[in-house]
């Protein structure tokens, strides 16, 4: 009797290790090493930047954000993360992206929502800052969504839904291939991060503990160092929100988010002399009565990137509107037309003088 009770006891102790064990492996903290690695992980949980393969639930120190105005994509959602290093920091930065550490990772998943509320997970794409600089790997997600697979040539994926906005979508899902991630992310000829600047990052995030102003949210996890208050920090508006800010402000925050990261003298873009960022104050370099570099079906026989008073005769409203492949603005990552931004800058156009 004694020693099937030993025996038992013995099971239990040992099933209890293996409890610890398994609660112990789920806690285990970013595979800092692999994000430095020469190569990409096959799977995007081996990073260990989420809590359960699925990417639900962020690990320790990997802090969701959200952006005051966001990159059209079809209107699918996007969950943002960043992850930094222990013992480093973000450099914050009045106008530029923040200066990001060796180590750290910006991570962004895009979502169909369903009907019901759930949302499927389509793709996630990594930026890893290593010692060479930075890299982009797209991981694409599997049908029962437990997981998502490297894939540098990118993907395919049927889907369907409604956005924030009514709108509905059918379309194929284009994930970018790797070298395709250096059409947006493209700073001087090498790829670089265009979102987390102090303008787009101060707001409110909904955190668990409720809700915080993102640039001290950090600040106070020691994730960034040199930040103001919020108050004396550049703050851009929701480009939708007509409450927001004048509207001559959201038309050039929404060209700040969706066309400057090419449209600017480091980007890709440089040679169209077009200047499309929020800080730059002189119109012509915005397209105000400036002709276009070079002339061809995207212009449709207009003169001006933007004719005051006329969105009909005004390149940039044309090929916001377009699908052509030939014409379309941004040219990658939309197969629709954003709507709501082509009425702003249709309003903005036509309210110039």
């Amino acid at each position: 009797m004694r020693a099937r009770a030993l025996a038992g006891f013995a099971i239990a102790a040992m099933a209890l290790c293996l409890a610890a064990l398994a609660g112990a492996q789920a806690q285990r903290p970013v595979n800092a090493r692999l994000l430095l690695g020469d190569a990409p992980a096959a799977r995007l949980s081996d990073y260990r930047l989420f809590l359960d393969s699925g990417a639900r639930t962020p690990n320790a120190r990997v802090t969701p954000y959200g952006l005051n105005t966001e990159l059209y994509a079809d209107g699918a959602v996007k969950f943002r993360y960043v992850f930094i290093p222990p013992g480093a920091q973000a450099q914050y930065h009045e106008s530029e992206v923040f200066a990001f550490p060796v180590g750290t990772a910006l991570i962004k998943t895009f979502a169909a929502p369903g009907a019901d509320g759930t949302m499927r997970f389509l793709e996630t794409r990594l930026l890893i800052h290593r010692d060479d600089g930075w890299v982009a790997y797209p991981y694409v997600w599997n049908e029962a969504q437990s997981e998502a697979v490297y894939s540098p040539i990118g993907a395919e994926i049927p889907v369907a839904w409604r956005d924030a906005a009514g709108d509905e979508h059918a379309l194929a899902w284009r994930v970018p291939n790797r070298n395709q991630c250096k059409g947006c992310h493209d700073r001087d000829g090498v790829v670089a991060p265009i979102g987390p600047s102090a303008r787009n990052l101060n707001r409110d995030y909904p955190y668990a503990e409720g809700a915080a102003n993102q640039l001290t949210y950090w600040a106070t996890l020691g994730l960034l160092a040199g930040a103001p208050a919020p108050s004396d920090a550049p703050r851009a508006p929701d480009a939708y929100a007509a409450d927001d800010a004048p509207l001559a402000l959201r038309a050039r925050t929404y060209l700040d988010v969706n066309c400057a990261h090419c449209h600017n003298p480091r980007g890709p873009a440089a040679t169209s002399g077009l200047d499309l960022r929020l800080a730059n104050e002189a119109a012509y370099s915005w397209g105000v009565m400036k002709p276009p570099v070079a002339a061809g079906r995207a212009s449709a026989g207009m003169a001006f990137s933007i004719e005051p008073g006329h969105p009909e005769r005004s390149i940039l409203l044309h090929r916001m509107e377009s699908l052509d492949p030939g014409v379309m603005m941004p040219e990658l990552g939309r197969q629709t037309v954003d709507a709501r931004a082509v009425a702003l800058i249709r309003e903005w156009i036509a309210e110039m003088e």
